[in-house]
């Protein structure tokens, strides 16, 4: 809720006011923090270890707790029953599992965001909104970088839906044609 409006409720607010949850005050974690706060959300960092939170502090990038964002007493300071996404961005994917679980059961409105650390359970799309596998946006990334020019991914949407950036040389025999006029590959319309 904002503090402008006591009854205001998540689902009147904006996209561009979201309140979100973030445990884990790691690289994923800041990095993430500081693309929210420079969007206008408002973002609460669980994490804990005291020494990165006194650094995280010093940061003022958004409001600290200490503690582990798995134990409820600590999640619950954090007040998911307030927040539009709990975001478990820890490098420990059973303590990113917990931390969902938990804010679902606070505020099952809440949606969810577990990191995973390696190729993601199917089943955890059963029990959280969102999975991010920084493995494979990195490996992306790497192939982008390594292969050069020509056919970049520029990111895996979700599932089977990839967006991928084609460069046409003048020399191609696609050049100059409109895309309803060029033979794409089974799926790729």
């Amino acid at each position: 809720m904002t503090d402008s409006d006591p009854t205001e409720t998540r689902s009147d607010r904006r996209v561009q006011d979201l309140r979100v949850v973030v445990a884990g005050g790691g690289e994923m974690g800041v990095r993430t923090t500081e693309l929210l706060a420079d969007r206008g959300h408002d973002v609460v960092i669980v994490e804990a270890d005291a020494e990165r939170c006194a650094e995280l502090a010093d940061e003022y990038l958004a409001t600290i707790i200490e503690g582990d964002a798995a134990r409820p007493e600590t999640l619950r300071q954090a007040q998911p029953s307030r927040s539009d996404v709990v975001a478990a961005l820890t490098d420990d994917e059973t303590t990113n599992f917990a931390v969902c679980m938990a804010a679902q059961r606070m505020a099952p409105e809440v949606r969810t965001v577990m990191r995973v650390g390696e190729t993601p359970d199917e089943l955890y799309e059963e029990y959280v909104d969102g999975l991010v596998f920084p493995e494979r946006l990195g490996a992306r990334a790497a192939t982008n970088e390594i292969a050069g020019g020509g056919v970049r991914t520029i990111e895996d949407v979700a599932g089977d839906v990839e967006i991928v950036e084609v460069e046409i040389t003048e020399e191609a025999p696609v050049a100059g044609k409109r895309l309803d006029e060029v033979r794409l590959p089974r799926g790729g319309a």
